[in-house]
């Protein structure tokens, strides 16, 4: 067994004992997530088809408009007006933002997800403050994004790639994605490795692979980003929590990044690190707040399989 493993393993263990010291090495009955059916869509023929293409050209044809018309209208206002708006009074100054986008592809019953919960918004302007403490108000526990921008559009998680948000205070929220071998999550119950550590200069040969650079130096508390969440150990305010689909865990979604709700920081502690030279890293110990939707468990390969060939038949 290679060095790395064998320091793997051992930091697995240490891991898992600390969250059955907390009487959370069994979680609780879990949810499975079971994939979407799609959705039937009517085939159109081709004579149908060729009769649209016609009926569309020729709808598009607009009346020409004269050099005078197009003049007035831009004199009348400094902003660019289309056709369509033309002798309406469109404030153009307020966005409009949809509350309940859903992607095209969604709509049309191209794609499908396993994911149980809602779907939040993918862009927009923000409504809420991220940089506060608990829930955000609307975004209820399950509600999952296909990529982080979207979490940082309804105030959950702001940072499109750090993995902790946070101030003097405490941290409001992590972003769980699988970036340390060694952490264990059990759902109700997970570690978490720090910050930094890392040169963030790259090198010749990877000069833009800065986040999964290997570590080169110890980790510390004065870390911004640790010492946050060193203080919500201290403090116990909650913390939101999003799992990712590039996590291993059985707790993470099949695609796109889920809210799975409040956690609070039970300890904060610094050891050596999966790393060849033994540089140290800051360790968290999460533990999830009661009374909150449980947690779906990612289906495994084999029931996924016995699922498609179900529909497939």
């Amino acid at each position: 067994m290679f060095s790395y493993e064998k320091q793997r393993s051992i930091n697995i263990a240490k891991n898992r004992k600390l969250l059955a010291e907390l009487g959370l090495d069994k979680p609780f009955f879990d949810p499975i997530e079971k994939p979407g059916k799609p959705k039937a869509t009517a085939k159109k023929r081709k004579a149908d088809q060729m009769e649209d293409s016609s009926r569309s050209t020729s709808t598009n044809k607009k009346p020409s408009r004269n050099s005078s018309d197009t003049s007035s209208d831009q004199d009348n206002t400094p902003l660019r007006r289309s056709t369509r708006n033309q002798g309406k009074k469109v404030d153009y100054s307020k966005e409009k933002v949809s509350k309940d986008y859903i992607p095209d592809s969604f709509k049309a019953g191209i794609r499908t997800t396993s994911n149980m919960g809602p779907m939040g918004r993918e862009d927009g302007k923000r409504i809420h403050d991220p940089k506060k403490f608990g829930s955000i108000p609307g975004i209820e526990v399950g509600t999952w994004w296909e990529t982080r921008q979207g979490c940082s559009a309804d105030a959950i998680h702001a940072p499109w790639v750090a993995g902790i948000s946070g101030g003097p205070e405490g941290a409001y929220s992590v972003a769980l994605s699988g970036g340390y071998d060694d952490d264990v999550d059990e759902g109700y119950a997970f570690t978490y490795t720090g910050s930094g550590g890392r040169d963030l200069k790259g090198t010749k040969t990877a000069p833009k692979n800065l986040r999964t650079a290997p570590q080169s130096s110890d980790q510390t508390f004065d870390n911004p980003f640790n010492a946050a969440l060193k203080r919500s150990s201290e403090t116990k305010k909650p913390v939101r929590v999003i799992r990712g689909f590039k996590s291993h865990s059985n707790y993470a979604p099949t695609e796109g990044y889920r809210y799975d709700g409040l956690y609070v920081v039970e300890s904060a502690w610094m050891e050596k690190g999966l790393n060849a030279k033994g540089y140290l890293v800051c360790k968290y110990l999460f533990k999830r707040l009661p009374n909150q939707p449980p947690i779906p468990v990612r289906a495994s390969e084999e029931a996924m399989e016995d699922s498609n060939e179900v529909e497939e038949e």
